[in-house]
């Protein structure tokens, strides 16, 4: 059985190996053609476009980080057979995904940093950033319909169900940016939503594709789940005590952004009416 530092070499040496294309030829050849007929000159423009595009999915790709959730994925298929190589294009589907809600998130977070590097909407504007991670999702698609026909069903179920769940997450924490109301309670189905359920996905589709039965890739699932929950609670802390330089995000902006995080909470909780 691997150790997770193995199973990060792992994911590590397959990433480069996700090729994206420097320009879609097949969709631009035939309007470079046409319009050429006409004596138009935008054969420059239409190739910037295409590489502004695909650079920022290179670029956040390549920023590293802990690569927990695929490695999660790896993890959960090797309690159940000793061949992990079957689960790789899941936790690359699961790794893509993962990287598609960052560049998505920061946007909405405004934030200037990830991973102690520019923002990919920094970088290449809103716009590009935005239709990057459109791509990054079909890409997490792609790579889930390697699977095993079947296993495909089920883990394109779990797969959609966890998507969705860290959608609904995002919009919950959107929404309680501007509210004054906002309880722990709330906070914790948020935050299980958000980042949670993505990591017990991970767990639940990499025993899927292992040959868990479904009571032992559901205890992964849970197990998972409650794991994202204490992940994001120091996470929260990290935000405010943190080393920049560790942390890879902008200190403190979470309180910039006025995210109703469980400090800030528990802070309102605790403190006198006067103090707030």
């Amino acid at each position: 059985m691997h150790t997770p530092t193995q199973l990060q070499e792992i994911i590590e040496a397959a990433i480069p190996q996700i090729e994206y294309p420097t320009h879609p030829n097949n969709l631009y050849e035939p309007i470079r053609y046409i319009m050429s007929l006409g004596g138009k000159r935008i054969r420059p423009v239409m190739v910037l476009m295409a590489t502004d595009l695909y650079e920022p999915i290179r670029y956040i790709m390549s920023l590293g980080g802990k690569r927990i959730r695929p490695v999660m994925v790896l993890m959960a298929t090797e309690l159940f057979t000793t061949d992990t190589n079957k689960a790789l294009d899941v936790a690359l589907a699961i790794e893509t995904f993962h990287n598609f809600t960052l560049v998505h998130d920061d946007i909405m977070d405004n934030a200037p940093l990830r991973r102690g590097k520019i923002t990919v909407h920094e970088k290449w504007g809103v716009n590009n950033a935005i239709l990057s991670g459109d791509v990054m999702m079909v890409e997490s698609n792609k790579h889930l319909s390697k699977v095993d026909i079947l296993v495909l069903k089920p883990v394109l179920d779990t797969f959609n169900a966890t998507a969705q769940g860290v959608c609904e997450g995002q919009q919950l924490d959107m929404e309680f940016e501007q509210r004054d109301d906002v309880s722990i309670p709330e906070y914790i189905e948020m935050i299980r939503l958000k980042t949670a359920v993505l990591l017990g996905g991970a767990m639940k589709l990499g025993a899927i594709v292992g040959g868990a039965n479904t009571v032992d890739a559901d205890l992964l699932y849970s197990f998972g789940e409650n794991l994202g929950i204490a992940f994001q609670l120091q996470d929260d802390i990290l935000d405010v005590y943190g080393n920049p330089e560790k942390f890879g995000k902008q200190v403190g902006g979470d309180i910039i952004s006025n995210k109703k995080t469980f400090l800030h909470l528990k802070t309102l909780e605790l403190a006198q009416s006067d103090e707030i």
